[in-house]
């Protein structure tokens, strides 16, 4: 990824394969679709997708400086985790990496929105209630702003999925967009 620009009106969205729209045409994705809306709505913001699919918290948390560095975010949309809870990875280190990511946004003077997001049932009560609940300790202990669960209104309805029945489709995304937008909306306008 070859990113060379600074604006002060940048949003650098750092995601996994649901803000990289896996397994749909990109312009059909969430994030192109508020980039869509920002231009349609006359603000001055830019977007910067960087996700990537299949991404951590661990990956994240190496590639963010760098990003930080090139973009000079205005606003960073933190959208990982999925991926280390899929893995059945230690919660602590996903929550570690994510204040670690946050930290590194906030003395770029960037803010932050913590996307959190849910696990399938089958990893057991115990670990889906920790991990749905480390999004909302570390938004409030780092007090970011918080889009508590990016599939809001359509999780458990199979048709906005693909046949992985884990990656929202094209029908899905605006959807995603309407969830995130409220929150964003907030630092946008003055």
């Amino acid at each position: 990824m070859n990113i060379s620009f600074a604006a002060s009106n940048t949003i650098l969205v750092m995601g996994d394969s649901l803000s990289a729209a896996y397994g749909i045409p990109v312009e059909k994705g969430w994030v192109t679709l508020l980039e869509e809306k920002l231009n349609a709505e006359k603000f001055p913001h830019r977007i910067v997708n960087a996700s990537i699919s299949g991404e951590t918290t661990d990956g994240g948390i190496a590639r963010l400086p760098q990003l930080l560095k090139r973009t000079q975010p205005k606003i960073m949309i933190l959208e990982l985790g999925a991926n280390d809870g899929l893995r059945g990875q230690p919660l602590a280190n996903m929550e570690s990496n994510l204040r670690k990511m946050i930290t590194m946004a906030k003395k770029q003077k960037a803010e932050v929105i913590v996307v959190g997001m849910r696990l399938p049932p089958n990893f057991g009560l115990a670990y889906t209630s920790a991990f749905f609940a480390t999004f909302r300790k570390v938004a409030e202990t780092e007090k970011t702003a918080y889009v508590p669960f990016l599939f809001e209104g359509f999780a458990s309805e199979r048709n906005y999925f693909l046949p992985d029945t884990v990656h929202p489709n094209e029908t899905a995304q605006p959807l995603i967009l309407k969830t995130v937008w409220p929150v964003l909306e907030k630092f946008l306008r003055p």
